[in-house]
């Protein structure tokens, strides 16, 4: 049995405490929040679970072996850098660092130490992106030629990271997933409507080898909330909604054929496919719940997790460059393309 220890309870803490505590396999022996209103929330749901002010003497407790840091942005690499050295698995909220140099020293210390480093971009473990990917490497889709994604609604604003840290996150995450590539160059133009604060709406495009493409919009001043991510193939397109209650994932039978005359070289007709619409079936189960599982289990068998340090760092590299981009009015950043 796993001992789970979670670094702050504040937003994303108290989903991970709840998971965690009924995930087969582990279970929540501490939570550490210097916030006294906070642990003694945590007493009165799960009395079973010892709470900390401090995290030096929860890592310590002999009944910790494994911990999740759920804390701002800025904490993340002293406090996962901590645990690790501590002989501890670490599961860090979404970036995984500030910086990609800071993501490689975390990989570096956790593969000295056999030690699972794993990051919480959740939605890469949610039913739908999981039949997507099931899709996308059978070639169901053929060949990809865009990855479209509006993630847009009111708050919550941020004061230590952009919107392009906070949200697209969550999309870049789920696409390198699908994708399995790094874009060679990255743009992105933003602006903050909040004097002094970081941007609040921005612009995001990754450009790829194959001609590929990807774009994403994040806002934290909408009026409405869209989180709907649409994928183009030479063979069918996929339309992800993910506020409908049903049929969150379509696939369409929709594209255009391109045939040359041979009568006139020079002209390119351009047809029109528009077949069958199919909403696969996806299970209504918890992101969450399945990536604590996933976790738990990589600890035991020493599986590499499917969101480990590399992908966290892949992930920052990108946020690091659409950064570099945005402060010079969206010039575009080439990135090296090495694995890591």
């Amino acid at each position: 049995m796993i001992g789970i220890g979670v670094i702050g309870y504040g937003y994303w803490g108290p989903n991970l405490v709840r998971n965690f505590f009924k995930a087969s396999g582990g279970r929540v022996t501490a939570v550490c929040d210097q916030r006294p209103e906070r642990r003694a929330e945590v007493e009165s749901l799960y009395p079973t679970v010892k709470t900390y002010a401090d995290v030096d003497q929860m890592l310590a407790a002999p009944d910790v072996q494994a911990v999740c840091v759920a804390t701002p942005v800025a904490t993340h690499f002293d406090l996962a850098l901590k645990a690790l050295k501590a002989g501890k698995h670490v599961l860090v909220e979404k970036p995984i660092t500030t910086s990609s140099e800071q993501a490689r020293i975390l990989i570096e210390e956790a593969d000295q130490r056999k030690l699972v480093l794993m990051v919480d971009h959740t939605f890469v473990y949610t039913s739908v992106v999981t039949k997507i990917k099931q899709l996308v490497d059978q070639r169901y889709l053929g060949k990809l030629y865009y990855y479209d994604s509006v993630r847009v609604n009111l708050g919550l604003f941020q004061s230590d990271v952009n919107v392009i840290w906070d949200l697209a996150a969550h999309d870049l995450s789920i696409m390198d997933f699908l994708i399995g590539q790094t874009p060679k160059v990255v743009a992105a133009t933003g602006v903050g409507v909040v004097p002094g604060q970081p941007e609040s709406v921005a612009y995001l495009s990754c450009l790829f080898d194959d001609g590929l493409m990807a774009h994403f919009h994040v806002n934290w001043l909408s009026p409405v909330k869209i989180r709907q991510t649409l994928i183009g193939g030479s063979e069918k397109m996929v339309s992800w909604d993910d506020m409908q209650l049903t049929e969150k994932l379509r696939v369409y039978d929709r594209g255009i054929t391109l045939n040359s005359s041979p009568e006139n070289v020079y002209q390119l007709k351009v047809g029109y496919r528009a077949g069958d619409m199919w909403a696969p079936h996806v299970p209504n189960v918890e992101a969450l719940q399945v990536e604590a599982a996933h976790f738990i289990d990589c600890i035991n068998t020493g599986k590499k997790p499917i969101t480990d340090g590399r992908c966290g760092a892949r992930i920052v590299t990108i946020l690091e460059a659409a950064s570099k981009s945005m402060a010079n009015h969206g010039e575009p950043v080439h990135l090296s393309g090495g694995a890591l």
